[in-house]
């Protein structure tokens, strides 16, 4: 297998066989480009729903939001589809498109290296070298889970696993069970295994705003009515969209709003939860939005339960059997499961990416945090693009919405690629500038939002910087990604030497409020220079811009 792919070239190398990389693949060969592979370290497609196999794993996105837009399914089953539906819509997109001829299971990236002479990636798998002239990275944030560093874990004498890498062999049934996080992972768990363990210890360090899912079965009357008129589906996913875009709304523009949401929240729990001290234990102390909102209908029955107990307290060691948390409760239990999230703000993948002066990724990343130009590109690793990247996350929508924008921006960049090499290799590099201006002002919106409101989250990076949300509409973020502005890249031919990484000036506190205007928004956002093809005048501006 080694052998077979030794030195193989590529036009375009895809990482991951979720939605970002299956959706990168169809719109490649939708485009009239076929040279590329996908490379997958698992035998099946799916990323993280393939992996995501705990009871009662499902979206928290409606079904018909939560789908391509080039690939409609009148079939879901229910409002919010669980995880074997979700994967089964998956490996069907890639059978209906034809995508598995280009898709190489069992291969896992071991390292990326930019070769500025050539003008391509050298990438080197579990099996084999490869290059690329250019590279896709659709990991996606949820790819690596992350296990908390708890004194005397090793020494656990029973089971233990994360909730990304469940052990269906293990029998729960009777068993004392301890349960750490109260995300979004833990409240589908939750009320799936509560009913067949013998006592279950939920272990909080913060509680969740938690609003109604409404869950329902989809009628097979629906389907049908989906399916032998497209309209009507096409109707229902304009209409959750603009639901969700207009919750979006509120979290960042108008916070004022939030303390309705919240006594939708409080009712909810009322309902369910009769116990004052147990309500105590589960209202939040920040506002909502600034940390993920969960939707559940049984997560607050579950834990009302006479066999759950909700210590609100962080693990804090472990001692034999025995868990102990921060303010020194001890629980004796069988088995822990861990709802401990993953590495988003600081991907793996990071540390194996190589640019144009030997610098990781993550060591481009040390000082500034995770940030990218429009979550796409980053200066000094030319040609190398994310699907999912920093600053695109979100907390109200569906992610298949942001994926599809940078689909768009993605396929336009290769295009440019072709009409700038007129036949010869070319690589776009982000001009350190243009970075730079695009994070400033997107940290200076997200600093008035209500991710920002002192909670601890995923969307902020150990440091606390907001590396990870998208603060606005997926309607906005598609504008900011319709096409590859020039002016904000240098054009590297071969011969040149390339470019040594350039790094952007620092982020945090080195501009004024009003700076940074010209590249957060669209076209009419940019420097009128830029509009008009003067790249020259377009640096001009953008440079006085942020001074």
């Amino acid at each position: 297998m080694a052998a077979e792919h030794e030195q193989e070239h590529v036009r375009v190398a895809v990482i991951g066989t979720g939605f970002g990389g299956l959706g990168a693949a169809v719109r490649l060969r939708r485009a009239g480009m076929t040279d590329f592979v996908v490379l997958e370290r698992r035998e099946a497609v799916g990323g993280t729903w393939h992996d995501n196999t705990y009871p009662g794993c499902a979206c928290d996105i409606p079904s018909h939001l939560y789908s391509f837009s080039f690939a409609p399914n009148a079939d879901w089953p229910r409002s919010f589809s669980p995880q074997p539906d979700i994967r089964a819509y998956l490996e069907q997109v890639a059978d209906t498109f034809g995508l598995r001829q280009h898709i190489r299971f069992n291969t896992e990236v071991q390292q990326l290296s930019w070769d500025a002479q050539e003008l391509h990636w050298r990438v080197e798998t579990s099996a084999g070298t490869l290059t690329a002239d250019l590279v896709v990275s659709a990991t996606g944030p949820l790819s690596e889970p992350k296990l908390p560093d708890i004194p005397g874990l090793d020494s656990f004498e029973g089971k233990v696993f994360h909730s990304a890498t469940w052990d269906h062999d293990y029998d729960l049934r009777g068993k004392r069970v301890a349960v750490i996080g109260t995300g979004a992972s833990a409240i589908q768990i939750i009320p799936a295994i509560q009913p067949v363990v013998g006592e279950l210890t939920v272990f909080q360090r913060t509680p969740a705003w938690v609003l109604p899912r409404n869950d329902r079965r989809i009628s097979a009357t629906e389907r049908r009515l989906h399916a032998r008129f497209p309209a009507t589906q096409k109707l229902r996913r304009f209409a959750l969209w603009g639901v969700r875009e207009l919750e979006t709304q509120v979290f960042a523009n108008y916070p004022n709003l939030l303390p309705a949401v919240e006594k939708i929240s409080k009712l909810h729990m009322k309902r369910a939860v009769k116990d004052p001290e147990l309500r105590r234990k589960l209202s939040p102390d920040y506002r909502v939005g600034c940390k993920r909102t969960l939707l559940s209908d049984d997560y607050y029955p579950a834990l009302a339960q006479p066999n759950t107990h909700v210590v609100d307290s962080g693990l804090k060691e472990v001692r034999g059997n025995t868990l102990v948390s921060a303010d020194g409760r001890e629980v004796e239990v069988d088995a822990v499961v861990f709802c401990s999230g993953f590495h988003v703000s600081d991907m793996p993948l990071a540390h194996l990416v190589k640019g144009a002066d030997g610098e990781t990724l993550a060591e481009s990343w040390a000082e500034d945090g995770m940030n990218a130009l429009r979550g796409t590109t980053v200066a000094g690793f030319p040609n190398f693009l994310f699907v999912i990247g920093p600053n695109t996350g979100l907390g109200t929508s569906s992610m298949v919405l942001i994926i599809e924008a940078q689909l768009n921006y993605l396929v336009d960049y290769v295009r440019k690629l072709d009409t700038l090499g007129g036949g010869e290799k070319a690589a776009l590099d982000v001009r350190p500038i243009a970075q730079h201006t695009y994070n400033a002002k997107l940290r200076e919106r997200i600093a008035s939002s209500v991710w920002e409101t002192g909670c601890t989250s995923w969307y902020l990076d150990a440091q606390g910087r907001p590396v990870a949300v998208w603060p606005g509409t997926t309607a906005e973020f598609r504008k900011a990604t319709r096409e590859v502005w020039l002016e904000e890249y240098e054009v590297l031919r071969p011969g040149g030497g390339g470019a040594a990484r350039r790094k952007a000036p620092l982020l945090a506190g080195s501009t004024s409020r009003g700076a940074a205007t010209g590249a957060f928004h669209a076209a009419e956002d940019m420097p009128a220079a830029a509009r008009s093809g003067s790249a020259a005048a377009a640096r001009r501006d953008t440079t006085e811009d942020v001074r």
